[in-house]
């Protein structure tokens, strides 16, 4: 699901709503969550999940076409680990039940998201 999407099912379920209104709702709550991000700082969403941003160490890379060894800055990489609802919900109702225990490879279930910007 897409955020153009995601507002129109809400706004679908909330006829009282503009579809606009609903619009700037979206945003302003993914814009915040990106500050707080970008602050370093974790939001949790109870039931649904948490957000937080790992730090990776700089080190020295390769290049997999050269092989050359080049130099890899520290960065920022947001997170999201699931809460106990959701991963109840998606396990009773059968989705992702094969890769239910492979959160991405990251230890603790945590799964690093894809850069939005």
């Amino acid at each position: 699901m897409i955020k153009s999407e995601l507002v129109m099912r809400i706004a679908e379920q909330n006829p009282h709503l503009y579809q606009r209104d609903v619009e700037n709702i979206v945003g302003a709550i993914l814009e915040t969550i990106a500050d707080a991000l970008a602050r370093g700082d974790r939001v949790e969403l109870r039931g649904f999940g948490a957000f937080s941003v790992k730090r990776r160490d700089a080190r020295m890379g390769r290049n997999p076409r050269t092989g050359e060894t080049v130099a890899v800055a520290e960065k920022a990489i947001p997170v999201f680990k699931t809460g106990k609802e959701m991963r109840n919900r998606l396990n009773r109702d059968g989705v992702g039940e094969d890769d239910a225990d492979d959160d991405a490879g990251e230890p603790g279930g945590v799964a690093p998201l894809a850069a939005a910007r």
